[in-house]
Formats: C-alpha cells, sequence, structure tokens
C-alpha cells in the first residue's frame, strides 16, 4: 500500500498541485544514485551536478564557487549581476573569506536578494528584523566583507517598491556588458526563490509562465511554510508568513550561470530534500516543476551525497 493507492477521498488529492505527474516525480526519487547522477538530454552541455560529502564540504566549495565568479567577473573587467538567495547560507562565510584571502573586491557586484517575506499586501519586515532576509544579508555577507564589499547603492531587496524595478536594472546592466548570475536553493515543493508550482496554473502557456519577472505578496504552498517552519523557525509554523514577494523564471531563467545548493538534510537518516534534488535532475523542463528548469542552464548544482539516495525507508 502507498500513496497512489490510497490517494483517492483523501485530504491529498487536492493538496497536491494540479500540473504534478505524481508517477513520475516517484520514478525520479526512487532512482538509485549512480542512475540519478547519469546525463539527461535536456542538460545544458556546461551544467554538472557535484557531490559533497559532509555540510561542511558544501559549504567551502559552494562558497568557492561564488567567489571565483566575482574575482572572474573582476578580472576581466565586467560587472556582475548576482541573485542571491537566503537559504541556503553556509556558504556566505566561505565566500567571504577567500575574497579577502585573494584581496578581491566586490565593487563592480550588483546584488539581487531574490526574494522576501511579506504580508498580503507585499509589506516586508524592517531590514533590522533578524528574521527579514536583507537583514540576513547584511550581517551573513555584506558587513563581513569590511572594505571589500559591494556598495550599498548596488544592494537590491524584494521589497514591493524595488523588485519590480530588477527587470529594468537587471537589463541595463547586461547592456553595459555585465553577466548576470543566479544563487539558488530548491524548495520541497520544487520551487526557485518563492516562485512556487501552482503559478503554472495562471498562465495560459509555457511561453508566458517564463517571462514574468515577479511578484508581489506570492501564495505560498503549504509544504514551502512547513519547510521553512522545520528549516528556519524551529518548528514553528505559527511563526512562518504565507506570502513573499519573489523573482520570477523571466529573471531566474535568464542567468549566464547558476550555482546551485542541495544541503536538506537533517541527521539520524532524516531529510526533506532528497525528492526536490532527485526530480530537479530528472524531471524534465516543466513550469509545474520550477526547478526542473536548472540543469538547462549552465553552472554547478551543489548537493550532500545523501540526497542522491536511495530513498528507501529505514528501520530505526
Amino acid at each position: 500500500m502507498n500513496l497512489f493507492t490510497t490517494l483517492k477521498g483523501s485530504l491529498m488529492e487536492s493538496f497536491f498541485p494540479n500540473g504534478w505527474d505524481l508517477q513520475k516525480i516517484d520514478r525520479c526519487a526512487g532512482l538509485p544514485p549512480a542512475e540519478a547522477l547519469k546525463r539527461e538530454p535536456h542538460w545544458n552541455d556546461d551544467f554538472r551536478p557535484v557531490s559533497c560529502s559532509s555540510l561542511e564540504q558544501f559549504d567551502t566549495y559552494m562558497g568557492h564557487e561564488i567567489a571565483l565568479l566575482i574575482k572572474q567577473t573582476r578580472d576581466r573587467g565586467e560587472k556582475l549581476a548576482i541573485i542571491l538567495p537566503v537559504g541556503p547560507m553556509g556558504m556566505y562565510k566561505w565566500t567571504v573569506y577567500f575574497l579577502k584571502a585573494w584581496n578581491v573586491s566586490a565593487s563592480h557586484v550588483h546584488g539581487f536578494n531574490m526574494d522576501e517575506w511579506s504580508d498580503a499586501e507585499g509589506n516586508t519586515l524592517p531590514p533590522t528584523n533578524p528574521g527579514s532576509f536583507q537583514y540576513a544579508m547584511e550581517n551573513s555577507f555584506y558587513d563581513l566583507l569590511g572594505d571589500l564589499t559591494v556598495p550599498s547603492a548596488q544592494r537590491n531587496f524584494a521589497t514591493k517598491e524595488n523588485l519590480p524595478s530588477y527587470k529594468e536594472k537587471i537589463a541595463c546592466l547586461r547592456s553595459e556588458g555585465a553577466k548576470l548570475a543566479v544563487v539558488y536553493g530548491i524548495g520541497r515543493v520544487f520551487h526557485i526563490a518563492f516562485w512556487e508550482p501552482h503559478f503554472a496554473g495562471e498562465y495560459g502557456s509555457e511561453a508566458e509562465w517564463r517571462v514574468d519577472t515577479h511578484r508581489i505578496a506570492a501564495q505560498l504552498h503549504p509544504l514551502t511554510i512547513e519547510q521553512n517552519a522545520i528549516t528556519s523557525f524551529k518548528s514553528r509554523t505559527t511563526l512562518v508568513p504565507c506570502y513573499a514577494n519573489t523573482i520570477g523564471p523571466g529573471l531566474f531563467l535568464q542567468a549566464d550561470y547558476a550555482i546551485g545548493g542541495a544541503d536538506g538534510a537533517l541527521g539520524r537518516g532524516m531529510m526533506w530534500q532528497g525528492m526536490s534534488l532527485l526530480t530537479t535532475l530528472k524531471y524534465g523542463p516543466d513550469p509545474w516543476v520550477p526547478s526542473s528548469y536548472m540543469p538547462t542552464i549552465p553552472g554547478k548544482l551543489f548537493f550532500l551525497q545523501e540526497l542522491a539516495g536511495p530513498l528507501e525507508p529505514e528501520l530505526n
């Protein structure tokens, strides 16, 4: 007996996004690691998943990749527009470490936070609130760089006033020769930023979905709320907002390079991100699975080795 034999008539029947092919998702999640990491025809030739044996290695590798991108664009005399997440976060201390070790300034970088918690009208927490993503970025990345940091005028946060300007600002930078990069995590329901799978049902075509750049007060899926209760709010679901301001595929799919991270292992054999990782790699591009597009972009996806499976139940 499994989900597919008990779904009909249950509360779960209307819980999952309408466009999910649950059988296909299950086939992705059921692959053995060696098969899950084999290249797919839809992968970009310059996309590569990178396995990490520990969280420490994951943070270091991912932080080095971000720092190297900042250094390489500076060495070439290019500006860098980079879309940044708050989750994962452990890589930022290593980005700071490498940039300081190399004495590389990030003054050519323009940072764009990909999302921010909001209320139903798109109002966000003040930047001095420790729960805000702006506070997290300032204290975990920008401030730690000291004299090498991104100038404050080049830091963008996803307020309802500023988020709509991302498209024009990034287009202007690219017209000046800037590269666009996106750093991302993968949500439990396969979102990128807070671009949720159920949004796909609002568009008449994939083409329309692909060009939408942002959403103010995006309604979050219940699994997203519960994921964040576990990962960021110490299980306290009542503290997690139900809305967020977020970038859309019209921005993250335009990236010249993408640096992804999946570190959702909880210890003692528990995890929340294994199915999300394998579906991202194997499902194939589909608006109902936003992260499925990320392998089509040049870049690397760093992941904790255990997330690649096998995803089978264990006796504890």
